[in-house]
């Protein structure tokens, strides 16, 4: 049973998502990732097998697909 550890929902929705990690300094975009959506606050949560799979993708297990450039802006 889904429970959202943001905002304790138990409402959600299977959707894909990107996301963005930082691994030692270096953005890696991961696009189409199967998640639980929380219906309430947009919290994404990942399965394990999912994560399992997201952490040798982005640690060389897998080619990239491709790169983009990104624009970085500093809050402060």
């Amino acid at each position: 049973m889904f429970r959202c550890d943001v905002c304790g929902s138990t409402e959600a929705q299977d959707e894909f998502v990107d996301e963005v990690f930082n691994i030692d300094g270096e953005l890696v975009l991961v696009e189409h990732i199967p998640a639980k959506v929380c219906s309430r606050c947009g919290e994404a949560v990942f399965s394990r097998k999912t994560t399992e799979k997201i952490r040798k993708m982005v640690h060389g297990e897998a080619q990239s697909v491709k790169s983009i450039q990104m624009d970085v802006f500093a809050f402060a």
